[in-house]
């Protein structure tokens, strides 16, 4: 569809049937979940293990085909741990794969695809050995890993710095840089002259936030109908 033309009761009833399916079904796969999260359709965020926390405001978008996972190992020595801070946003088809430790930090963003692992999954050696070499994975706040990036395990990203696009990051990136490729390498430094502007800024004034975002959805979707939404659902136009 090119245009969400649901009535705005209809979105405000999914958005109210999203957050009991939230507490009652995707709050319990997590050790702890923050307030405000904000997961649409949440029934695509699916959770493995134990030791899985997050923090306030997190922000999941996914798709039918394009779910969310978060994996812990429990396995001999091993003990997968992932904790994501506040604010972090993370997009359609992301995977997080631990059997020792993934720390993300506040306000990091994840791009739709990316894949954190902080294990080789086998031994490289003896195939039959499962987990391999774990090290842990630490990415300070702010961070952005872009679409389809992979970071594997021992990675440190410093803080505020950008994984661009379909890079493989193998080793430690520092602090305010973009970096991008296979393995990924510095390309070049943040400008220090420019105001980073981090995702907490959304979340300042949660009532202002709540507001703003009724007014658009009230504007946007003023003048859908309930029966031309189903008609749209069962007799789809060109345009719609």
């Amino acid at each position: 569809m090119i245009h969400d033309l649901r009535p705005l009761w209809v979105k405000h009833l999914i958005g109210s049937f999203e957050k009991w399916y939230i507490r009652h079904f995707t709050a319990p796969g997590f050790e702890t979940l923050g307030k405000a999260p904000m997961l649409m359709k949440p029934w695509n965020v699916k959770t493995y293990g134990r030791h899985i926390n997050v923090g306030h405001n997190v922000h999941m978008v996914t798709d039918t085909h394009r779910k969310i996972s978060f994996a812990t190992w429990t396995f001999g020595k091993h003990q997968g741990h992932i904790t994501l801070g506040d604010n972090v946003l993370v997009c359609p088809g992301c995977r997080f794969d631990s059997a020792s430790s993934i720390t993300i930090g506040d306000n990091c963003m994840f791009a739709a695809g990316a894949y954190i692992t902080d294990a080789d999954w086998h031994d490289v050696y003896d195939r039959t050995e499962v987990v391999g070499v774990t090290r842990p994975i630490v990415l300070s706040e702010n961070v952005w890993i872009g679409d389809g990036a992979t970071v594997c395990k021992g990675v440190t990203i410093g803080r505020n710095s950008v994984i661009g696009a379909g890079s493989v990051v193998a080793s430690d990136i520092p602090e305010n840089v973009i970096a991008a490729g296979n393995p990924a390498k510095v390309i070049k430094p943040l400008d220090p002259e420019k105001e980073l502007v981090t995702r907490a800024r959304i979340f300042e004034d949660p009532e202002a936030l709540e507001r703003e975002t009724e007014s658009i959805n009230s504007y946007l979707l003023k003048n859908n109908t309930f029966l031309n939404w189903i008609r749209s659902k069962i007799m789809p136009r060109r345009g719609d």
